[in-house]
């Protein structure tokens, strides 16, 4: 068993990360995390020693005994599973092993099994058995941890996650993270990391896919923070960590926070592997998008030209292709329309006629056009993009989702409002089957919300935001900038309904958010705190839109010279309250603030233009 345990070991590095593998197989700590049954002495079938056969008396020899004979039996089952190499072999061999060995004895061999065949991912449901069959033969005490119980539970949640049962997968893996920060905090000799790492990156998964975003960085950081433990300071290993951090971090748009990450896997890979490997051509792409994020265009289009050149070097065609759409787009975001559509040309006759990269080089052409104004050519391309997309939404759902989002803020442009929306709901019929894009779906609710109330429709507006705060409050966190944008356009609704004390709730809210998140200095958190003092305004309660129209002076003061027309109209409006509050409609009571509601996240494009 002391064998089969050390080959497990070996399978649980290979999964966490490879790099593990070298110094694991030597590790002494995991061979004492199990019993090990007594030494077994093998005797030889014939065995000869000088003068021993001189003699003319035949020898007896002397029977085995049961219990030997048994052991045998058993220690050679054990290696003729040992010495198999593929799952047929290894489930043909536990299968003869089944004969002999009691159900409680065979944990390790369930455990190695159900491994291997999560790792092949073929047969989720037997991988799932075998888990189960090990937890069950493994966890006998309860009270105190061990690694094989840790290694049991993190296949359990893997193979949930690979079923999409992502709340027992959840289950799985915090209790695997349990177990071994107990094994931590008693200080046994034992290296977890390996096995943590795997953990932690499954939490990360899972929570993803689940849409919490915000908690999944966590996780990531932890793999982050156990991989430099665990290796040198200019290890690959760390560069791809740092990397898929900052990936990370993009995904939930925290470009800011991503930055330093991305420029430490690229400063990595730069001193391991040359200026001209693939990884740092992967890392200069990814600063790419990151600058873009943080609307510094120009320096995103150096890391993009720079990126392109090792791609090109590497003959990476497809790579390479995504990396000029992308660097077109940078040329959009700087205004010049015209280098962007002569570099998208080019690039749509490397592609194929009906593939989804020509489609994605078509929307990109066409946003470019529209800038310029060029709308009967930018429908043509739309059009186009669209037949090519409408084959493909049962293959890439999500992909075809983003690229319906994008065509419809094209629309919007063109003010064609009804297209966009319509193109918005086919979006959200995507996203709405994929549970790992909660995010998204709540992004695309909020924007139809906003477009149908900048066109009349208030009513129809109020679900879909309502919606779009249920979706975006676990994937981005209550405090999120968005959650601000999506209760702003509540309450210009509930305002627009005439229920001034809903829209009063709802801007506070809003207020509230965009105070922690933004700062209340910024120019959305003035405008929710404006909004804020219009509502109480027209409650009649005029002692506190009063105080609030002070805020937003106090606040405008705060930007100088770039904002007098922004301050000379609040110093009118505070006018305007203070002789309404001297009038005969006037309370005579001064009203409470609103209490706060709970508050969910989106993104930044469901901001209402008030």
């Amino acid at each position: 068993m002391k064998k089969l345990w050390h080959s497990l070991s070996l399978l649980a590095r290979r999964r966490s990360f490879s790099s593990f593998s070298k110094s694991y197989a030597s590790d002494a700590p995991f061979n004492r995390c199990t019993k090990t049954r007594e030494l077994l002495i093998r005797p030889n079938k014939f065995v000869t020693t000088p003068f021993q056969n001189m003699g003319t008396l035949v020898q007896k020899t002397s029977p085995i005994p049961s219990r030997q004979r048994k052991i045998m039996e058993k220690s050679q089952l054990e290696e003729t599973f040992e010495s198999a190499e593929t799952t047929e072999e290894m489930l043909k061999a536990f299968s003869n092993m089944e004969e002999v060995f009691e159900e409680r004895e065979l944990g390790l061999a369930s455990l190695k099994i159900g491994l291997k065949l999560d790792h092949e991912g073929e047969d989720p449901e037997k991988a799932l058995s075998f888990a189960n069959r090990a937890l069950k033969a493994l966890d006998k005490d309860n009270t105190s941890p061990s690694l094989p119980v840790a290694m049991c539970l993190q296949l359990l949640g893997s193979v949930n996650f690979r079923l999409k049962r992502f709340s027992d997968s959840l289950g799985y893996l915090n209790r695997a993270n349990r177990v071994l920060g107990r094994l931590q905090d008693e200080g046994l000799d034992v290296d977890v990391r390996p096995v943590l790492h795997a953990v932690q990156l499954e939490l990360a998964n899972v929570k993803n896919a689940m849409g919490r975003r915000e908690e999944a960085l966590e996780n990531l950081r932890k793999c982050l923070e156990i991989k430099e433990m665990t290796f040198e300071e200019d290890s690959g290993e760390l560069g791809k960590a740092n990397r898929d951090l900052a990936e990370a971090y993009v995904a939930v748009l925290h470009f800011k926070e991503a930055l330093p990450y991305c420029l430490k896997a690229l400063e990595i890979h730069t001193k391991g592997l040359g200026q001209n490997s693939v990884e740092v051509a992967h890392d200069r792409k990814l600063l790419g998008i990151v600058y873009s994020g943080l609307e510094e265009h120009e320096k995103a289009l150096e890391q993009n030209v720079l990126a392109q050149r090792i791609l090109k070097n590497w003959n990476l065609s497809a790579d390479l292709l995504r990396a000029e759409i992308d660097a077109a787009n940078m040329m959009i975001a700087l205004g010049r329309y015209d280098e962007a559509v002569g570099t998208l040309n080019g690039v749509v006759h490397q592609t194929e006629k009906d593939s989804e990269t020509r489609a994605l080089v078509l929307v990109s052409m066409a946003k470019a056009l529209c800038n310029q104004e060029k709308f009967a050519e930018c429908k043509r391309c739309l059009v186009v993009s669209l037949g090519i997309l409408e084959k493909r939404e049962r293959i890439s759902p999500v992909e075809v989702a983003e690229a319906y989002s994008e065509i419809s803020m094209q629309y919007e442009t063109m003010n064609e409002f009804e297209t966009a929306i319509l193109l918005l709901k086919r979006t959200l019929a995507l996203l709405e089957k994929q549970p790992q894009e909660q995010h998204s779906e709540g992004s695309v609710s909020a924007r139809i919300g906003w477009l149908l109330l900048l066109t009349g429709k208030v009513k129809q507006a109020i679900p879909y935001l309502e919606s779009a705060a249920e979706r975006l409050k676990d994937s981005f966190g209550p405090k999120h900038f968005g959650v601000g944008y999506i209760y702003n356009n509540l309450g210009a609704a509930y305002l627009e309904l005439d229920r001034p004390q809903s829209a009063a709730q709802m801007f506070a809210v809003a207020k509230d958010i965009m105070d922690v998140s933004l700062g209340s200095h910024h120019a959305d958190t003035i405008e929710a705190c404006q909004n804020l003092s219009k509502a109480y305004g027209e409650m009649g309660s005029y002692v506190l839109a009063i105080e609030f129209q002070q805020q937003v002076i106090d606040a405008w003061e705060s930007h100088g010279a770039s904002a007098e027309d922004e301050l000379r109209e609040a110093h009118r409006l505070l006018e305007q309250l203070k002789k309404k509050a001297h009038g005969p409609s006037a309370n005579e009571l001064p009203m409470k603030a609103l209490p706060l509601g709970k508050t969910p996240a989106t993104s930044r494009n469901s901001k209402l233009e008030s």
